[in-house]
């Protein structure tokens, strides 16, 4: 059933286009028209943000903020090879993604790691690369009080995702 769900919602945007007297193929490429003004307007915050995020993994910044931040989280319940996860998820989805991997193919899946990487990259989300991206497509100027509640509101998801697999595991 699943696999028609799609062809059948096309088909019936389709008819309910041509019930209604649209010009469905123009509606169609005018959409796919402002869709390409948009990738055009966002694709240059794109690129440098992945080829920021690109810089910092090669060069070993990640690790060694992991590691001077390790002292103060880890009594918060997050383990250490769990940190460059934290770090980069706020920039980074794919990135965190192939960190988070990394720490279950290390650490298994059950154990406290493996949990806890799988509810950090559950719990939060690339906010940082969110707002770079829309606000640089909208042209904001001022997003500091946006990236401070963003940066908290990661923070926060990662400290709770510590104290919530300790308690359940």
């Amino acid at each position: 059933m699943s696999s028609y769900i799609l062809p059948l919602a096309m088909a019936a945007i389709v008819v309910y286009g041509i019930w209604r007297k649209v010009d469905v193929f123009a509606a169609l490429t005018a959409g796919a028209l402002k869709g390409l003004a948009v990738c055009r307007g966002i694709f240059p915050t794109v690129l440098v943000m992945l080829t920021l995020m690109a810089m910092l993994r090669a060069s070993g910044a990640i690790d060694g903020l992991s590691r001077l931040l390790s002292p103060v989280l880890t009594p918060l319940g997050i383990p250490p090879d769990c940190l460059p996860l934290a770090l980069l998820r706020p920039f980074s989805g794919s990135g965190a993604l192939s960190l988070g991997s990394d720490v279950m193919k290390t650490a298994g899946p059950d154990s406290l790691s493996g949990r806890m990487a799988a509810v950090m990259l559950g719990a939060s989300e690339t906010s940082v690369y969110t707002l770079a991206v829309y606000g640089g497509y909208l042209g904001l100027k001022d997003t500091r009080y946006a990236l401070l509640a963003a940066l908290i509101s990661d923070a926060t998801a990662f400290i709770a995702a510590g104290i919530a697999v300790r308690l359940l595991l």
